[in-house]
C-alpha cells in the first residue's frame, strides 16, 4: 500500500521523535539533541542521538539512522504500512485509503475486529461466571496463574447453544457478520446457526499488532476434535499466524531469543516460567510465511520439538520447508527434548533450567538435516551411502542462496567424508586422519553424536602426530592469538575472554595484556597498525612466531585473508576447546588434592570441577583431533 508524502509528512510532524524513542532509551538533553545508549547494538558509552531539529535519529557505533516510522519498524518488527498505521493511530490522523472498494474493505475488518474483541470479552466473562468452574478448574489444574488468565485473556464458551449469538445480537451485531467473524456457522443441512465454539476453554489468537484476529478452543468433554480454531476470515488466515506473537515480539528484541512450541499451553507455560519470547503455530505444521514471521523477529528461532516421533517428524518438516530461505546469519535451532516431554510437561515435572539446558543445547539446522537422512537407514554398503549423498544433495539444492548453498555442500560432504571415509564429490576414499589414501574403505556408518562431523564449519585438524600436553597447549594459544591479531575486529568483540584466558607462556601472557590495552585505547586499530604498536613494544620475536606460513598451513582460518564471518566461529571454537581442556587439567589435580586429603574442601573443589569437566564432554572428539594436529595439514 502506498501512502501520499504529505501524510507521511503530517505523521512525522505530529510525533515527537523524542517521546517516542524515548520509550525504549533512556535519553539525556544535550544541547539541541538527545543521546543515549543504542537499542540496536550493545554498548557502555552513549553514541545513540536523537535530532528533533532535523527528524532523524543517528547511531555513531553502529550505524543505524532513520525517523519515526524507520524507528518503529525496526524496533519493533513491523512492516513500513503496520508502522505507518500504528503512528497514525498515535498521531490521531486518519489512514488514507486509495479507493471506495479499499475503503469498504477497510471498514469491514474494523467492523470484525470490534465484533471480535466484543466476543473475547464475553468469553471472559463466562469464565470468571457461575457456569465457567469446570473450565477454570482446568486451568489452575495445569498450573495457569490468575494474572496469567488475565494476561492471555482466557475464557470459556459455555455449552448453551446459542448464547454468544444472543449477547452479541443484543449489543446490535448481526448474524451476517457473526458468522464473517468465525464466530458462528452455518450446518450443511440449512438448520439454524450454530456457535462455532461450544464447552471450550478459549484462547483469544491476536495479530503482531494485538488485535484479537481469531480464537482457539480446548474441548472439556467429548468432541471429535480437542483442539479447534477458527475459521479463516478476513482477518485470519491459519497458515499465517502464530499465537502469542504479539507479545513476543518485544521480547525477542530484547533478548534475541524467540522461541515455537507447538500449541497453546506450551507457549502460556513457558511465559509464565520466564521464556516471554514464545509462540505456536495453530495446530499445523510450521509454514513458510509463518517461518518468514519468525525471521523478522529473530535471526535464529529455536523450534522446541516435543520428545517424541511426531516431534521429530515436525522438526524434518519444519527443516525442508526452512531450507529455501536460507540466508547467512538466519537459520532455525532445533531443541529435542526428552522421550514424552513437551515444554509444558518439561516445565511442571524437571523446572525451567532443564528447559534453559534443552535450548541451550539446541541442534542447528544442518545438524538436524544429516540426522533425517541417516536416520533409520541402512548405510553398510557403497550403494546405500551414495543413496545417503543424493538425498543430501536434492535437500541442499533447495536453498536459493548461492553461498549458504555452497556452505551446506561442504559441511555435508565433510560429515560424509568423516563418516564413511569416502569423499563423494572426488571419490576418492580418505584415511582416518581426512587425508586421501589407502587403509580405509567405506561402510563405517554414520558418524557418533558429538563428533567434529557433528559440528559443521568448525575447525577440525587430522591425525598423526603425538605431542606433549605443554605442546599441544603452546598451540592453542598460538591459534587464539594469531586470529586476534590478524583480525582485530575478534580482538574488539572478545577483549574480555582474552584478558580472562589462562595463557601458560609468560611472553604470551605478556602480549595477550598488550593486545588488550592497545584494543581498548584505540578500538579501530586495524591489523597492520595493531603490529606496528607490538613491534615498538619489544615483541617482534613473538609476532614472527605466531604469525608465519607453520600456523597458517596448519589453521587456514587464521591468515589475514580469511573473511571475518569464518574466524568468527572459528575463533570462539578454539577459545571453548581452550577453556574446557584447562577445566580438565585442573580437575585432574582436583582428584589428586581430594586423594592426599578427604577433607570437606578438596572434596568441594572436586565436585565442582567435575561439573564444569561435563558440559564439555560433547567436544571430547574434537579434543583429540585438535591435539593431533599435523603441521602442514590444512582445515
Amino acid at each position: 500500500m502506498t501512502f501520499p508524502p504529505q501524510f507521511l509528512d503530517e505523521i512525522r510532524a505530529r510525533i515527537v521523535l523524542a517521546d517516542l524513542i524515548g520509550r525504549q532509551v533512556k535519553l539525556k538533553k544535550r544541547g539541541r539533541e538527545h543521546e543515549g545508549l543504542c537499542p540496536f547494538h550493545t554498548e557502555k558509552t552513549p553514541s545513540f542521538t536523537v535530532s528533533e531539529d532535523k527528524g532523524f535519529y543517528h547511531c555513531f557505533g553502529c550505524g543505524a539512522h532513520g525517523d519515526a516510522i524507520g524507528f518503529v519498524m525496526r524496533g519493533e518488527g513491523l512492516s513500513f504500512p503496520e508502522a505507518v498505521e500504528k503512528l497514525a493511530g498515535e498521531a490521531g490522523l486518519p489512514v488514507p485509503q486509495s479507493s471506495p472498494e479499499e475503503r469498504a474493505a477497510a471498514r469491514r475488518r474494523t467492523d470484525l475486529g470490534e465484533v471480535l474483541d466484543l466476543a473475547c470479552e464475553w468469553f471472559e466473562t463466562q469464565l470468571s461466571g457461575p457456569g465457567g468452574e469446570a473450565a477454570l478448574s482446568y486451568l489452575t489444574g495445569r498450573g495457569v496463574r490468575s494474572e496469567t488468565i488475565a494476561q492471555f485473556r482466557l475464557g470459556f464458551a459455555p455449552g448453551r447453544r446459542g448464547s454468544l449469538q444472543k449477547a452479541l445480537n443484543a449489543k446490535g451485531i448481526g448474524d451476517d457478520l457473526l458468522v464473517e467473524a468465525g464466530l458462528l456457522k452455518r450446518p450443511e443441512d440449512g438448520g439454524p446457526l450454530r456457535d462455532y465454539f461450544f464447552d471450550r476453554v478459549v484462547f483469544p489468537i491476536a495479530d503482531r499488532r494485538g488485535r484479537v484476529v481469531a480464537f482457539g478452543g480446548r474441548a472439556l468433554g467429548e468432541a471429535k476434535a480437542k483442539y479447534l480454531n477458527s475459521p479463516d476470515t478476513p482477518l485470519f488466515h491459519k497458515g499465517r499466524v502464530l499465537y502469542n506473537l504479539a507479545r513476543a515480539r518485544q521480547a525477542a528484541h530484547d533478548t534475541g531469543e524467540l522461541i515455537v512450541a507447538e500449541g497453546y499451553m506450551d507457549v502460556i507455560a513457558m511465559s509464565q516460567a520466564g521464556f516471554p519470547g514464545a509462540v505456536a503455530p495453530l495446530g499445523t505444521a510450521v509454514t513458510e510465511q509463518q517461518i518468514v514471521e519468525l525471521w523478522r523477529l529473530a535471526a535464529e528461532p529455536v523450534l522446541c520439538l516435543d520428545g517424541d516421533a511426531a516431534g521429530r517428524r515436525a522438526g524434518f518438516r519444519a527443516a525442508l520447508t526452512a531450507l529455501p530461505g536460507l540466508a547467512p546469519g538466519r537459520s532455525l535451532g532445533f531443541a529435542l527434548l526428552p522421550a514424552g516431554e513437551d515444554p509444558d510437561s518439561l516445565l511442571a515435572g524437571r523446572g525451567p533450567e532443564t528447559l534453559r539446558r534443552a535450548l541451550d543445547a539446541a541442534l542447528g539446522l544442518s545438524d538436524l538435516l544429516w540426522l533425517m537422512e541417516v536416520e533409520g537407514r541402512n548405510l553398510a554398503t557403497p550403494e546405500r551411502q551414495a543413496g545417503l549423498w543424493q538425498a543430501l544433495k536434492k535437500n541442499i539444492a533447495e536453498i536459493r542462496d548461492p553461498d549458504v548453498q555452497a556452505a551446506y555442500r561442504r559441511a555435508m560432504e565433510q560429515r560424509f567424508e568423516t563418516a564413511f571415509a569416502y569423499n563423494p564429490v572426488t571419490g576418492r576414499r580418505v584415511r582416518a586422519g581426512g587425508r586421501p589414501g589407502a587403509g580405509s574403505r567405506p561402510g563405517r556408518g554414520p558418524a557418533r553424536q558429538g563428533s567434529p562431523a557433528s559440528v559443521p564449519g568448525l575447525v577440525t585438524a587430522g591425525r598423526g602426530l603425538r605431542q606433549s600436553p605443554g605442546e599441544l597447549r603452546h598451540r592453542r594459544e598460538q591459534v587464539l592469538l594469531a586470529a586476534a591479531i590478524n583480525h582485530p575486529e575478534i580482538l574488539a568483540e572478545h577483549a574480555e575472554d582474552l584478558a580472562g584466558l589462562e595463557l601458560a607462556g609468560a611472553e604470551l601472557r605478556r602480549l595477550a595484556g598488550a593486545l588488550v590495552d592497545l584494543i581498548a585505547g584505540a578500538p579501530d586499530l586495524d591489523s597492520e597498525a595493531l603490529k606496528r604498536h607490538l613491534c615498538e613494544q619489544g615483541f617482534s620475536k613473538v609476532l614472527d612466531g605466531l604469525l608465519n606460513r607453520r600456523v597458517y598451513e596448519t589453521w587456514s582460518f587464521v591468515k589475514p585473508e580469511t573473511p571475518l564471518a569464518e574466524v568468527r566461529p572459528n575463533w570462539v571454537h578454539f577459545l571453548a576447546l581452550h577453556r574446557e581442556r584447562q577445566a580438565e587439567l585442573e580437575a585432574a589435580r582436583a582428584v589428586r588434592d581430594l586423594a592426599e586429603d578427604l577433607s570437606e574442601g578438596p572434596l568441594a573443589r572436586f565436585q565442582a570441577r567435575q561439573r564444569s569437566v561435563q558440559g564439555g564432554e560433547s567436544r571430547r572428539v574434537e579434543f583429540d583431533a585438535l591435539e593431533t594436529a599435523e603441521p602442514g595439514e590444512s582445515s
